[in-house]
């Protein structure tokens, strides 16, 4: 009888949401809404479950819109040639992070991720630069990026990862340290891929949903924010599953 009497108030709630956009009258409006106020005041103990099945089918449906999104961009997400490839590059699962080198979560992601690639040589790992934390944050990107023409990004993306705070001093300075030619380095910050890279970084952002770094793709689902080590094994290990 609970359950019937839950289901009934998250079909009410739900046709209450709706009322402003369908073409109801005054006085149907206000018996939907009586209806809804009888069930609630008859039923205070459903509210608490009511909602929590409200906010998980919210979750199944993002997580579903998430995953087309995934399926429709596959093969940028997981093979744009403009963006930085470290682990195993013909690994049988693609884990793609977006992240900022001023986000202090992607600071301690880093150490999970290179844990992962180092524990499993299955693992590629594609990076999506998203300066969303300021112009060093921006400056460390371009940077980064550029210094894939040097064949030293996967050392000075770890290095970066490193620095208290990226400005504009701070990451000059630390590729000066690793051998990296400013002159070229500098140069090839503004060459179009690099803007390209960002932009595309953006827009899957945008359409995927994210709001924040660190955010990952693994296989099919979407990970948004910090996770530890054994869920990342755990998304990896669901990924292969999904594959057979």
């Amino acid at each position: 009888m609970k359950n019937t009497i839950i289901a009934v108030f998250i079909s009410m709630f739900a046709f209450a949401n709706i009322v402003q956009a369908q073409s109801f009258t005054k006085e149907q409006e206000d018996r939907i809404m009586e209806l809804a106020l009888e069930a609630i005041l008859a039923n205070p103990e459903i509210i608490p479950d009511a909602f929590e099945i409200l906010q998980l089918r919210e979750r199944q449906a993002q997580a579903s819109s998430v995953r087309q999104v995934i399926a429709a961009r596959k093969d940028v997400l997981e093979r744009d040639q403009n963006a930085p490839v470290l682990g195993n590059p013909d690994g049988d699962v693609t884990v793609v992070e977006f992240f900022d080198y001023n986000c202090p979560y992607c600071k301690r992601a880093a150490l999970i991720v290179k844990a992962l690639i180092e524990e499993d040589n299955g693992v590629r790992l594609v990076y999506r630069e998203w300066p969303i934390l300021g112009d060093g944050s921006v400056f460390a990107a371009r940077a980064a990026l550029a210094s894939r023409k040097q064949d030293k990004y996967e050392e000075f993306h770890w290095a970066l990862m490193s620095l208290p705070r990226a400005t504009e001093d701070s990451v000059l300075k630390l590729a000066e340290e690793i051998g990296l030619d400013i002159d070229n380095l500098l140069a090839d910050m503004v060459a179009p891929e690099i803007d390209e890279h960002i932009a595309m970084s953006m827009t899957l952002t945008e359409e995927l949903g994210f709001t924040g770094t660190p955010s990952f793709i693994i296989g099919q689902n979407a990970a948004p924010g910090l996770i530890q080590l054994d869920q990342m094994k755990a998304l990896v290990a669901q990924a292969r599953e999904d594959k057979e």
